[in-house]
């Protein structure tokens, strides 16, 4: 039989060494045994079967109507809003019109000379990428799931076909926002490390604890394009993971956030109150599908 490693298998399953190793200690990895003071590990050993997390109202109601593929409801709504919205701070030319019926209807509907293929690529990739998020909204995030969500948004763009662009992967090359010059290459990694780390040391963390994290990543700029859409992805991911009430940032909000952004740490107020309005119409939204918060 073949054995691998504490670290390998950590990094295969995106848990932290501690956490295999204490896996292996409990008895909790079939067939795993010590070595003087290295555990060897199945490489086939699967993950410990976890207890069932507590889930929020929002959630539980996200999984039931993604599960059903049911129509009309907050999953639905979530869907459409967080795309468009998304999409458009980037750039995207399509309209909420179009992201709604390439999402009801899985084609195209009306376009015209001026509609991008990479616009629709990544409106449906989007969809997909929220479809994760809800899936792993529970679990302890990592560099792998953040990876994942970087592959799962450029599969099939422009940029996946470019030599130089790491789809799923961090950035090769040094990119810079606006003047702004962000981390470089070889840096990355560690810095996101340390990132998670500080979150995920976190019994639970705050609505500003979220927002600095969300600062940093957008200052690291992990990735050599998608960073932003990927940087809420997370926001919402951590919202509903300590069951505080997620928001979208929408078009007219787009000039205050990326003011908040830019001084967050000298007047952190811009980017709270900000998000805070955000917060604010997603609660109009539960109310109006009576899902509880």
């Amino acid at each position: 039989m073949e054995y691998i490693s504490v670290s390998q298998f950590a990094e295969k399953h995106g848990i932290s060494e501690r956490t295999a190793r204490n896996y292996c200690a409990t008895g909790k990895i079939e067939g795993a045994f010590l070595t003087g003071k290295t555990w060897n590990i199945p490489a086939d050993a699967s993950m410990p079967k976890r207890s069932k997390k507590k889930v929020s109202p929002l959630l539980a109601a996200l999984r039931e109507q993604k599960e059903a593929k049911m129509k009309g409801g907050i999953y639905h709504r979530v869907q459409i809003d967080l795309t468009y919205n998304s999409n458009h701070i980037e750039g995207s030319r399509l309209t909420k019109e179009q992201t709604r019926y390439i999402f009801e209807t899985n084609t195209l509907g009306i376009t015209t000379e001026n509609t991008r293929i990479d616009d629709i690529m990544e409106t449906v990739n989007h969809f997909r990428c929220i479809d994760y998020v809800i899936e792993h909204a529970t679990d302890k995030i990592t560099e792998t799931h953040i990876k994942q969500l970087h592959l799962i948004l450029k599969t099939n763009t422009s940029d996946s076909r470019k030599s130089w662009f790491a789809v799923g992967d961090y950035k090769r090359l040094a990119n810079a926002v606006g003047e702004e010059e962000t981390v470089q290459p070889k840096d990355v990694h560690s810095k996101m490390k340390s990132l998670l780390a500080e979150y995920n040391s976190k019994k639970k963390a705050s609505f500003d604890d979220l927002l600095d994290f969300h600062v940093q990543f957008e200052h690291i700029h992990p990735f050599q394009d998608g960073n932003g859409r990927v940087g809420r992805l997370l926001l919402f991911w951590q919202c509903l993971q300590n069951a505080i009430v997620p928001f979208i940032i929408t078009d007219d909000l787009r000039l205050f956030y990326y003011r908040g952004i830019q001084n967050w740490g000298k007047i952190n107020g811009f980017l709270r109150d900000t998000c805070l309005t955000a917060q604010d119409n997603f609660k109009a939204t539960l109310k109006y599908f009576k899902i509880k918060f």
